[in-house]
């Protein structure tokens, strides 16, 4: 068990920097980060991304696609609700010490409990499960897109520390979390398009294994990356 100084020291801790990071606020900036945490905000890019699917992998895989980005949105949302009443970690805009230091709150304050940070699971979930999916046309790349992706979510999770609502320590074990869940799901969703869709052998993680195996069995260096299969 982690001693209740340790984690008092290390909440201290992330009071300080979140803080620090909060205290970076300007007109210009404190709008970019308001608008960012807003979700009805991202929903032309939504959009764009859910045309993209159905123009690229088809209505099937596209539907299993989007139906594995709201899985993970889901898993990660109700995880984050019952974590944070079962943690009880009060956000920092109901601490008393992080609103006497100056800490610049841009939206209401919301909930009491705020660790984790759901939109920040959320958003690295379904960035996940979108990199996945995509990978499930073997025309491209989406080297570019999965860049993106991950900027997006990062955009996301950070505007939250900016407008108040969340220690650094919540977003960061929130993208964490996310980016397990949507992983998982976004592989066995593959899994099942590959399986039931395509009717061809699954070249998920077994397979990746296998290959790194096989050629260190032959003597031969190890593949450095994914292949481009993923």
């Amino acid at each position: 068990m982690v001693s209740a100084s340790i984690i008092g020291t290390l909440h201290s801790l992330d009071q300080d920097v979140t803080l620090w990071l909060n205290s970076f606020s300007s007109p210009w900036s404190d709008s970019m980060w308001t608008m960012f945490s807003d979700k009805s905000f991202w929903i032309p890019t939504y959009v764009i991304c859910v045309f993209f699917l159905f123009k690229r992998l088809g209505w099937k895989k596209a539907l299993m696609v989007l139906a594995s980005c709201a899985v993970a949105f889901a898993l990660c949302d109700q995880l984050s609700n019952i974590i944070k009443h079962a943690v009880n970690r009060l956000r920092p805009s109901y601490s008393f010490r992080m609103l006497d230091s100056g800490l610049n709150l841009l939206e209401k304050r919301g909930g009491f409990y705020g660790f984790f940070s759901a939109h920040a699971a959320n958003a690295y979930a379904v960035a996940m499960c979108l990199i996945i999916g995509f990978r499930n046309d073997n025309t491209h790349t989406y080297n570019a897109f999965c860049k993106w992706a991950l900027a997006w979510a990062m955009l996301v999770a950070v505007s939250r520390i900016f407008v108040g609502k969340h220690y650094l320590g919540d977003v960061v074990v929130g993208a964490a979390i996310g980016i397990i869940t949507g992983y998982f799901v976004g592989m066995l969703t593959r899994y099942l398009v590959q399986r039931f869709v395509d009717k061809v052998p699954f070249t998920g993680l077994t397979a990746i294994i296998n290959k790194k195996i096989s050629s260190k069995v032959q003597g031969e260096p190890s593949p450095s990356g994914f292949p481009s299969t993923l």
